[in-house]
């Protein structure tokens, strides 16, 4: 679909979307525990896609997939991901997790949109992101970090699924200390699923951890309504001038 793109481009999160959908269809286990994904070229909006999939191995707690992600005979995406139950203990019970950052609420926040960072945004209208309202007072000094909320604009409540999608809609973090730089494509990403997120808004942080030579490495967190740290990120990008 059309509706997903970012400057004509289908998101990244949103192809694993489907790719998600394609392996829970053939998962042994409900939840995925992780998804990782390389980049190989971009999605086309508006073509048929194709996922090929091979069930690497079946235990009686996980599962491990493989996936292709397929277009007009040319691979987009490869995918790798563990299957389990986020319900069911599978060993010790103590528990450690990040605590959710303090930010305005919803409502104080900035609607991202497309002419804030001038590009076609069809994705706004899919999925609401609310910026932290300094995140375009950037300079030096700042932390490269994109702070906000996340939801659906259909308020539907959101799942695994949905958190595999939000770990890719915030705008890049280096955006907050340097300004909009260009284009920001996905090289690879990693998602680990911690907890199912509880019904309403979900609050992401996202930091650079480097940027060298047009190379920037981003972790990010998501937490539900409720402060439960539900998600966790990785990813390599490049930052290309808008001439490339």
């Amino acid at each position: 679909s059309e509706n997903w793109n970012i400057g004509g481009v289908p998101n990244g999160g949103y192809l694993l979307s489907i790719v998600s959908d394609a392996l829970a269809k053939v998962a042994a286990h409900p939840d995925p525990f992780s998804i990782s994904a390389s980049f190989m070229n971009p999605g086309i909006a508006g073509e048929e896609c194709r996922v090929e999939i091979d069930v690497l191995k079946t235990g009686r707690s996980t599962q491990t997939i493989s996936a292709k992600f397929m277009q007009n005979g040319s691979e987009k995406v490869r995918v790798t991901s563990a299957y389990g139950d986020l319900e069911k203990p599978l060993g010790i019970t103590h528990q450690i997790g990040q605590a959710a950052p303090e930010i305005p609420s919803s409502n104080d926040c900035l609607l991202r949109t497309g002419d804030l960072q001038g590009i076609e945004l069809s994705l706004a209208e899919q999925v609401e992101v609310r910026l932290h309202p300094e995140f375009f007072s950037s300079n030096d000094g700042t932390t490269a970090e994109s702070l906000g909320w996340v939801r659906f604009c259909d308020n539907r409540a959101p799942d695994p699924r949905a958190l595999i999608l939000f770990c890719d809609v915030f705008p890049p973090s280096a955006f907050k200390k340097f300004g909009i730089l260009g284009w920001v494509p996905t090289i690879e990403i990693s998602i680990n699923i911690i907890k199912k997120p509880a019904p309403g808004w979900i609050v992401g942080r996202f930091r650079t951890d480097s940027l060298s030579n047009g190379r920037v490495i981003e972790s990010g967190s998501l937490w539900d309504s409720t402060g439960q740290h539900v998600a966790q990120s990785r990813q390599l990008g490049l930052i290309m001038s808008r001439d490339n």
